[in-house]
């Protein structure tokens, strides 16, 4: 049995969707808070069961008889993620999961001054201490965000940013490929495997490509961090959420995100998604 946690969202979603392609829905189980959502899963036969992270004692029913579970990262940014993933992954220990299988991240590291960066390091040191079998899938920073960390360039004709660095732009859709291809190998993957796309453009770089796809110039400059954060916070973000996302330049010019591996396209059997056809398809819409 497959389990997965988060099949209502995005990621986790789109990684039931691929497996159902290969895998009987009756191997599959998806474990979400409002079972309603997960409605279009269980229309096609997929065990549905309810849970949520701050419910152990629903966790260790909803894990039982899996073979392999996905959990994916808690994505609420005011909740103690790292106490809720352990809360999973002790429901997982004590419902006998064969392995577990994390959303991690490619920048995962206790020193990144990207937030979730820090959750994710502290996750992978939960599931190396539980006994568990387990495969963190470090994926890179996904490239649908370019649609809002590039700023407001449409408007101001600049792509201005507090810093800049290499970050492996790697499609979340390609990801779940990847995930479904995981589990489904027979192959188990011991710790940390990294899912990237092919290169790693800087920002500088991602607004030459921007140049090209809208057929005029777009410059690029880098401002200072606090005026940054001030325009951010005048353009009606909460400063929170501001500098949340600061952490994630900081992260990028501190080459966090940096690496690339060969291994998503190996799964994928093509080359991953890349940034022009991401901006082509941005600056269509």
């Amino acid at each position: 049995m497959i389990t997965v946690t988060g099949a209502t969202g995005a990621l986790n979603g789109a990684t039931v969707e691929q497996l159902l392609e290969t895998v009987p829905p009756a191997d599959i189980t998806v474990v979400a808070r409002d079972v309603g959502k997960a409605a279009r899963f269980a229309d096609r036969g997929v065990h549905v069961r309810r849970g949520g992270y701050d419910d152990p004692a629903a966790l260790r029913a909803a894990f039982a008889g899996a073979d392999q579970l996905l959990l994916v990262s808690s994505n609420d940014p005011g909740a103690d993620a790292v106490a809720l993933h352990g809360a999973a992954i002790d429901a997982a220990v004590a419902a006998g999961v064969g392995r577990v299988l994390y959303t991690s991240h490619q920048g995962a590291d206790p020193a990144s001054p990207f937030r979730p960066a820090q959750v994710h390091a502290a996750t992978e040191n939960l599931l190396a201490d539980s006994g568990l079998a387990w495969t963190s899938l470090r994926n890179g920073f996904y490239l649908h965000s370019l649609g809002w960390l590039l700023g407001r360039w449409q408007e101001s004709g600049t792509v201005s940013l507090p810093a800049d660095g290499p970050v492996s732009w790697t499609s979340r859709e390609d990801a779940a490929v990847g995930a479904a291809a995981i589990l489904t190998s027979g192959r188990p993957v011991d710790g940390p495997v990294t899912l990237t796309a092919s290169a790693a453009p800087t920002f500088a770089e991602v607004t030459g490509v921007l140049s090209e796809v809208v057929g005029r110039p777009i410059g690029f400059e880098i401002v200072d961090e606090d005026t940054w954060l001030a325009g951010q916070i005048a353009g009606g973000q909460p400063e929170m959420m501001a500098r949340f996302t600061l952490g994630m330049y900081q992260a990028a010019a501190a080459g966090f995100f940096a690496g690339t591996d060969a291994t998503l396209a190996a799964l994928l059997g093509r080359e991953p998604r890349t940034v022009r056809q991401e901006l082509q398809q941005i600056t269509a819409s």
